[in-house]
């Protein structure tokens, strides 16, 4: 791993640069598991709220199907020299049934509105309990940021 020229950062300057990336960025990986067919990961847009991760898919997807026999979610933003991995139990909303601010704070962000489209869409959201952010082996130590939910000081 390249490590030349990075400066490690305190834990509110990693919390901070976490937050800017949740806020900006568009794809997340979101890797699921079912206990009789095993893992998947599939990258798919999301909406950060300030507290929880939003994607959306169709209803019928792998991702769905896990999430309702097996919660427990990672999520890692795609960038491997400045890794954001989170971790957390998802929550399924058909698109009836999302939040709407939620639902509209997703169109505006992507120009797309799943609950205008033929199909069933599911929104699902993910609080995380569990955050790690690093740039490079110089920060590997002190690379949880979040710890039960909590943002680490």
């Amino acid at each position: 791993m390249e490590t030349t020229g990075i400066t490690r950062r305190r834990a509110a300057e990693r919390r901070r640069d976490t937050l800017e990336r949740l806020a900006a960025e568009r794809d997340v990986w979101v890797s699921t598991a079912h206990p009789d067919h095993g893992p998947h990961q599939v990258p798919l847009w999301f909406l950060w709220d300030g507290q929880a991760l939003w994607v959306c898919t169709d209803a019928a997807s792998a991702t769905v199907r896990n999430v309702r026999a097996e919660p427990r979610v990672r999520l890692a933003l795609p960038d491997t020299l400045d890794v954001v991995l989170l971790q957390g139990e998802a929550e399924c909303f058909p698109d009836q049934d999302v939040p709407g601010e939620a639902a509209d704070a997703f169109a505006t962000k992507f120009g797309w509105d799943p609950r205008a489209e033929e199909g069933s869409f599911v929104y699902v959201r993910v609080a995380p309990r569990t955050v790690r952010a690093w740039r490079g082996t110089s920060e590997l130590r002190g690379r949880v940021v979040m710890r039960d939910g909590a943002w680490v000081e």
